[in-house]
């Protein structure tokens, strides 16, 4: 089995590096690094040049946003299965990968996703949200649910069958994917029971109160498109969801 890491970055000195270094120090053997640059210019590219030898494809240019640049990396990857690490968030350990791959192998699954947790952007040892998953049945979306999409690997030939993701949206694209794949093709998909991913705060969906509400606003487009959710009560047992992960901790804390 060979796995695909798609990593999309744009200005992103701070952070990169370590996201970078994340991957390759996966004890995991066959897997490829893509990274989709934005065409930064804060010195990103000269950071990735440090560690060019253990990128794969490194594709640097303009676009129109982060779902344009993910489409990009599902074009380019040549692996069985395909996950994204954002330029700002990094794995939980080296034994990340091998995990994956063990759960996928022994299940032949089309995909498999699994717990993060989120941590403080300047204090990456800090946690702020425990994100426990768990394993998928039918009418979870419905509830308001939905799988953690950093930790979500899925066979690669079939997110290009889907067309990858709906551009239309700017901040759930990734929402949207995970409807069709799991509510509208309805693949199969193993829970991994361990923390795979720590995601830094921040990102482009909770960066402030208006992209939150942009935010919310597009999931229940999409959940009334897919006939998941048709009203703001769904909205609100979605965020009641991530309530609840400001008050969890994992047991074995953040190493």
């Amino acid at each position: 089995m060979k796995l695909s890491v798609v990593t999309v970055c744009l200005n992103a000195r701070e952070t990169i590096a370590e996201a970078v270094k994340s991957v390759h120090s996966q004890t995991f053997a066959d897997v490829e690094h893509i990274v989709v640059d934005g065409a930064s210019q804060d010195g990103t590219l000269e950071i990735l040049e440090q560690y060019r030898s253990g990128i794969t494809t490194l594709i640097s240019e303009r676009d129109r946003g982060l779902y344009f640049a993910m489409n990009k990396g599902i074009a380019a990857a040549t692996g069985d299965y395909l996950g994204f690490l954002n330029s700002d968030d990094v794995y939980h350990n080296d034994r990340v990968l091998d995990s994956i791959a063990t759960a996928l192998s022994s299940s032949h699954a089309e995909a498999t996703h699994a717990d993060l947790v989120y941590v403080h952007r300047d204090d990456p040892s800090r946690i702020v949200r425990y994100w426990c998953s768990k394993p998928y049945v039918t009418g979870m979306f419905e509830a308001g649910w939905h799988p953690a999409h950093p930790t979500l690997f899925v066979k690669t030939q079939l997110l290009r069958e889907m067309g990858g993701f709906d551009t239309r949206y700017r901040y759930h694209a990734d929402f949207d994917l995970m409807v069709r794949l799991f509510v509208q093709r309805r693949i199969s998909s193993v829970h991994i029971p361990e923390i795979l991913v720590r995601m830094r705060t921040g990102g482009q969906s909770t960066r402030s109160l208006r992209n939150i509400y942009k935010g919310n606003r597009e999931s229940l487009q999409i959940a009334r498109r897919f006939n998941v959710g048709q009203t703001p009560v769904w909205v609100a047992r979605k965020l009641s969801y991530r309530v609840g992960q400001y008050f969890r901790r994992p047991k074995s804390g953040v190493g």
